[in-house]
């Protein structure tokens, strides 16, 4: 079965070629490297994986995602993160997608992160669509999903992948988010991401809290419209899940059918990110 890492962070060991940001959010360990993803993903039998941006360490800086996903042709897919507020961010999507090989623009509200519905999202959404790339929404907050579905209107035929499924997690708003996220199924482009297990489970392996969500989203989207990711480097994003767990809960644990497994763990991406993956 192939299987596809579609959320991974990264980070250098070298903070000279590639400096942080001021107070940085590090590793523990440092073990963050895409040498370290390679290692960790392929001894889990995973065989690509999308790298994202790390804005909590570099910012809008992607200089390392980019270098790490041009030297990585065959089984990396760049996912970079540019501010929507700067107006020379849709010069540097361009450039990224065209010299470093960028698949993905991750997206975030523009105004201080405040809402979707703005001039600098659309024009990066633009040059995705200008350039076949595709988009990742950061959409994280219900009160950000009115701006998000003028967008997903407005683009219909743009692929966007929903980060996180609203950071989906047990809470007083568990049942509006997870009731946002099942309508937003409506949009046919929308691909949801269905890692928020390891990062929203408040007991740890196997994230049975989580279980039933997973299985409502996959169905109502269709497992052709899903996708696993890592959040690698586990040890800061999913502290309480390793990587081969939140692997195992999908390849295991979760009672989907083979062909919805295959889909979720690895074909969905390939058809949508890794199109000359063997």
């Amino acid at each position: 079965m192939r299987i596809i890492d579609c959320h991974a962070h990264i980070y250098s060991p070298d903070e000279k070629k590639y400096p942080p940001v001021a107070k940085p959010l590090r590793v523990p360990g440092g073990k963050g490297s895409i040498r370290d993803l390679r290692q960790i993903s392929l001894a889990k039998g995973v065989t690509a994986v999308r790298a994202v941006q790390t804005v909590s360490f570099y910012g809008y800086d992607n200089r390392y995602l980019c270098d790490a996903t041009k030297a990585n042709p065959k089984w990396v897919s760049g996912v970079c993160t540019l501010n929507p507020d700067d107006p020379h961010s849709p010069g540097l999507l361009r450039q990224h997608v065209k010299d470093f090989g960028v698949r993905t623009l991750r997206s975030t509200p523009g105004n201080n992160r405040r809402t979707f519905d703005h001039d600098g999202v659309r024009q990066l959404w633009k040059v995705c669509a200008d350039v076949g790339a595709t988009v990742d929404i950061f959409l994280m907050h219900p009160e950000w999903v009115a701006g998000a579905e003028k967008l997903l209107k407005e683009f219909p035929k743009l692929t966007v992948g929903f980060d996180h499924c609203m950071d989906l997690k047990p809470g007083p708003i568990y049942d509006k988010v997870l009731s946002e996220v099942l309508r937003l199924s409506k949009y046919r482009n929308l691909y949801a991401k269905v890692d928020f297990i390891s990062t929203g489970t408040a007991i740890g392996f196997p994230g049975n809290d989580l279980h039933e969500a997973a299985m409502k989203i996959i169905d109502a989207y269709g497992p052709e419209r899903c996708v696993w990711g890592s959040n690698f480097p586990n040890i800061l994003w999913t502290p309480k899940m390793t990587y081969g767990q939140h692997l195992k809960i999908f390849t295991e644990v979760l009672p989907l059918s083979d062909k919805a497994r295959r889909q979720v763990l690895g074909e969905t991406a390939r058809r949508l990110w890794f199109p000359k993956l063997k």
